[in-house]
């Protein structure tokens, strides 16, 4: 989720978006197959749940986190400033 520097804030917040959308399918396939895999296989689903889990966890912290660690936290106020300076570089 690094910025480049020729991106509009459009499409940041768009990147935005489609990492949300991302996420949340990666969460509701999570829960739908190790339900089943529960329900079927009590045994051995803890293991794919375990390791499923893991790989989940980190794609959370990616999201909240990103690259740099602060561009999530501050987009919004980052937004202003970008359209700010577009303002500026226009007129």
């Amino acid at each position: 989720m690094k910025t480049e520097t020729r991106s509009t804030p459009e499409e940041r917040a768009a990147k935005r978006v489609n990492d949300y959308t991302e996420l949340m399918w990666h969460v509701a396939t999570y829960l739908i197959i190790n339900v089943f895999l529960w329900l079927i296989v009590p045994h051995a689903a803890f293991w794919v749940t375990l390791g499923w889990g893991i790989g989940l966890a980190f794609h959370v912290a990616y999201y909240f986190i990103g690259d740099d660690g602060t561009e999530n936290r501050r987009y919004q106020k980052y937004l202003k400033q970008e359209r700010a300076r577009e303002k500026q570089d226009s007129a």
